[in-house]
């Protein structure tokens, strides 16, 4: 399992677990029961720099690479999914300034990023535009010297909560322009900006300590020092985004069904029926050897997918495929733990039934498992496989 892991990456995995297990694992059931997002749980991350991960080092972070990002965000979601996702949507947030900013707009925002002071969200997704970018109806006309933003974004990871949020807009004059996806841009709308507001939070079935919200804009004026690479270039920035995203879904996945096997092997191991271990139980035997064994190779494929992106092989490709591969897994380990558990799986007694609610989240945001599919296949049938 560490044959790909540095000296460094190891040191760092095991001091993410310890602080979790430690730190976060006797907070897991509150966060989910309370639906409440966890201010206690970012100022522990903040203070021992793990918000700093994903940022530059000449900014303030760690500069860490994909694999690195990737443990951390695994090893907090083994005890914590909403715990994870502090992270994961610190990264996906602050991911188009990293890649697509000016020199001046990394010195203005990614300190206060990699310090843990501003959280960062991702606005892309509205009511009718979901996997289809083209259908986004949210608006940006040029205001003098800025531009005014008009619309509403919906299921937005912290948007409630984010200092600064990057948000996708058409800036075509035309609601129907052909290709409309070539029209978006990409501005970052700064909390206190007026007429920027939460229209509501949704109540979730998983993840429930991570507020996802409708965002309104209602004529917030940005300024053109607030876009993030030239008008039209909102798409490409989105999928470049997500190449280096959603390796952080696909950990957040592994971390998830690694808890829940956890939890079943102690489980299997104490419980006594008919006179010894339920583990000893041939049929409930074999379900925790496919668990693990289907655990350990999501793991395996979202390790090489992260140094495959990072050396910029199919990184479409190779993100769509652990986010596919490590999400199925995490939705099939936490159901089967359930059942080892028997009863006990379905009472809150066990954290196994709120891992198997969190799961679920992992097949759908960043691009559903059938939008995954189709950015595989397409990849393989632009290019000979390799």
């Amino acid at each position: 399992m560490t044959a790909r892991l540095t000296d460094e990456q190891r040191s760092l995995r095991d001091a993410v677990r310890e602080l979790a297990g430690e730190r976060i694992a006797p907070r897991a059931a509150a966060i989910d029961a309370d639906a409440e997002f966890p201010w206690d749980v970012v100022e522990l991350l903040r203070s021992h720099d793990v918000l700093a991960l994903p940022f530059p080092e000449e900014h303030g972070g760690l500069g860490s690479d994909l694999l690195t990002l990737c443990l951390a965000i695994e090893e907090l979601s083994r005890v914590c999914a909403t715990s994870g996702l502090i992270l994961a949507v610190h990264e996906l947030g602050g991911l188009p300034l990293v890649m697509a900013g000016t020199q001046d707009q990394k010195a203005r925002w990614l300190p206060g990023l990699a310090a843990g002071e501003v959280l960062a969200a991702f606005a892309l997704t509205e009511a009718g535009a979901g996997s289809d970018a083209a259908a986004i109806r949210t608006r940006a006309a040029r205001d003098g010297d800025g531009w005014r933003i008009d619309g509403s974004k919906r299921f937005i990871s912290h948007g409630n909560v984010a200092g600064l949020v990057a948000v996708f807009a058409q800036t075509d004059s035309h609601p129907e322009a052909i290709k409309a996806y070539r029209h978006l841009t990409c501005f970052y709308v700064e909390k206190e900006m007026s007429g920027f507001s939460t229209a509501r939070l949704e109540h979730k079935m998983g993840i429930r300590g991570s507020p996802t919200a409708e965002l309104s804009f209602a004529g917030v004026r940005v300024p053109d020092e607030n876009r993030i690479g030239e008008p039209g270039e909102g798409w490409r920035i989105a999928m470049r985004t997500f190449e280096r995203s959603r390796p952080g879904i696909a950990a957040q996945a592994v971390g998830i069904a690694q808890g829940a096997l956890d939890v079943a092997v102690r489980y299997a191991r104490e419980r006594q029926q008919f006179g010894r271990p339920v583990g000893e139980l041939q049929m409930v035997a074999a379900m925790l050897a496919d668990m693990a064994t289907r655990t350990e190779a999501a793991r395996q494929l979202l390790y090489t997918a992260c140094a495959e992106i990072e050396a910029g092989n199919h990184p479409a490709r190779w993100a769509a495929m652990c986010k596919l591969f490590a999400g199925d897994t995490a939705m099939a380990v936490t159901t089967d733990a359930v059942q080892v558990l028997g009863g006990y799986g379905y009472i809150t007694e066990y954290p196994v039934e709120r891992m198997m609610r969190d799961a679920k989240i992992t097949q759908l945001y960043e691009g559903t498992q059938q939008i995954q599919r189709l950015i595989i296949a397409r990849d393989l049938l632009a290019h000979q496989a390799s």
